[in-house]
């Protein structure tokens, strides 16, 4: 019973027409920015350009910031995706300075370890992790053909963090599981779109010219980082809702021991008042004696009156 609840519960509240009806509002900051972006952006470095590009991420981190944050461990996992965009929005400013790309590149690896830390290890989903790397290392391969210098040995090393992430937040993803929760998915759609976007800017950059390849990665991109801050929706209430779960189930027993010291309990007050009807039943027998007692020596004293009656009479006789 209490787990059919917990997962109605969980069905309602992760359910994408409760969640967008939430947060719906919360990311229109967002979506305005995107599309101030992409109305003034220039390709000329400068200041302007790094705050038109990192709004929109920004937007997300207040977003995250807003839906809960604290220090205790129900928040742990908006935490570090929250670290995890503040690092993206660095590496969007470093990147529009072509001499500050590897710098860039360290933000973006800081903020994919983060995004690993939040998806965590398990489910550990082997298949998946399999894929990811055989694709890392096919693009790898594919960028390492027109790298040069230091590009040769951060560019395989990158590829390793993004793949990875891709693979723990695919891996979040159980689609016959009852915890399952379309925001798990956005998290998976966001990690897949960020590989995505990192591999159309390795090929503009180390093998050729890609069409509209701005407009392809920028889109890629916010969307990812869109997907990856809608997963903190979802995440304290399945925390809770595991918990539950794990309680319901090393704790089932209880009831039953509950329920039988109860009845214990029961049995032991049904005997008390047994014992008190039994005492007053004692206590009624003594007072029953004592009328009896109290009526015979009222017969007594009434004899003793009447006996110096019949002594005076006889004196009279005398």
């Amino acid at each position: 019973m209490l787990t059919d609840d917990l997962s109605e519960y969980s069905a309602y509240w992760t359910s994408p027409k409760v969640v967008l009806k939430c947060v719906g509002p919360k990311l229109v900051p967002f979506f305005k920015t995107v599309a101030i972006f992409f109305v003034l952006a220039t390709p000329s470095p400068s200041w302007f350009a790094c705050l038109i590009k990192s709004l929109p991420v920004l937007c997300l981190a207040g977003f995250v910031l807003y839906h809960g944050m604290s220090l205790g461990e129900k928040h742990a996992y908006a935490r570090r995706i929250l670290l995890g965009l503040l690092f993206s929005c660095g590496g969007d400013i470093l990147l529009i300075w072509p001499c500050c790309f590897i710098w860039g590149m360290l933000s973006f690896g800081i903020a994919h370890l983060l995004y690993i830390s939040a998806f965590g290890m398990k489910p550990l989903n082997p298949t998946a992790g399999l894929v990811c790397a055989t694709a890392g290392i096919a693009g790898s391969a594919l960028l390492l053909e027109g790298c040069h210098g230091e590009f040769t040995i951060f560019v395989p090393l990158y590829t390793f963090l993004l793949m990875f992430m891709v693979w723990r937040a695919v891996a979040r993803v159980q689609l016959f599981s009852d915890l399952w929760t379309w925001t798990k998915l956005c998290s998976c759609g966001g990690g897949i779109l960020f590989a995505m976007s990192d591999l159309v800017i390795g090929i503009n950059m180390f093998k050729s010219p890609v069409p509209y390849s701005q407009t392809i990665i920028m889109v890629t991109y916010y969307a990812a980082q869109l997907g990856i801050a809608l997963s903190v929706v979802d995440n304290t209430s399945i925390a809770i809702i595991s918990a539950a779960h794990a309680t319901n189930n090393n704790h089932c027993c209880q009831p039953m021991d509950a329920n039988k010291s109860l009845e214990d309990k029961n049995v032991l007050l049904s005997c008390q008042p047994m014992d008190a009807n039994k005492s007053m039943e004692d206590k009624n027998v003594l007072l029953s004696c004592q009328p009896m007692d109290a009526n015979k020596s009222m017969e007594d004293k009434k004899v003793l009156k009447m006996a110096p009656g019949k002594s005076g009479k006889k004196s009279k006789d005398v």
